[in-house]
């Protein structure tokens, strides 16, 4: 056996090792955590489904919402960083969109990032629709409610394990719905 074949044998044993030892070490199921979303809905809350979209007037979108949130949510426009009581929310439920109540994310998916927005490492799938962003002239990937096209916020690949991803919100997007 070369040197370089025993290099890579020792480096395939030891990232098998790794990787056991972090299925173990408690690193959240997100398969399960998508699958099970629902499983945090207030039984209060109405059922709000991602289709068909929902298509309101501009001027009923600006009576309906606070002027922060119908500029973050309609005018693509971002709240200052560490303003958002939902930043510190910890309590069970779920993070549904302020325009018109599609949940987003869930709070098993929340983390602290310590950006100063409510941050998330994945989301209900199918919920959200991305695109492109080239406001800042570097792309970045921008995501929206599919319920009603409302802008929430940009998705980064500098999240924790286990996807690696950041889902950086706008709080002034969302509502929080305790579990109950």
């Amino acid at each position: 056996m070369n040197r370089r074949h025993l290099l890579q044998c020792l480096a395939a044993c030891s990232l098998n090792s790794w990787a056991g030892a972090y299925a173990t070490s408690g690193a959240p199921d997100v398969t399960r955590i998508r699958r099970d979303w629902a499983l945090l809905r207030a039984a209060s809350l109405a059922v709000v489904e991602p289709t068909p979209p929902l298509e309101r007037a501009v001027d009923e979108w600006r009576q309906r919402l606070p002027e922060d949130a119908y500029a973050v949510l309609f005018d693509d426009d971002t709240e200052r960083p560490f303003t958002s009581a939902l930043n510190d929310e910890k309590r069970a439920g779920l993070f549904v969109c302020r325009a018109c109540g599609l949940p987003l994310f869930t709070s098993d998916m929340k983390y602290d990032s310590g950006t100063g927005w409510p941050s998330f490492f994945t989301s209900i799938p199918n919920h959200l629709a991305t695109k492109l962003d080239f406001k800042l002239i570097l792309p970045r990937t921008e995501y929206h409610c599919v319920k009603c096209g409302g802008h929430q916020g940009h998705v980064f690949d500098d999240g924790p394990s286990p996807t690696g991803e950041r889902w950086c919100n706008n709080g002034v997007a969302l509502d929080f719905v305790p579990q109950g």
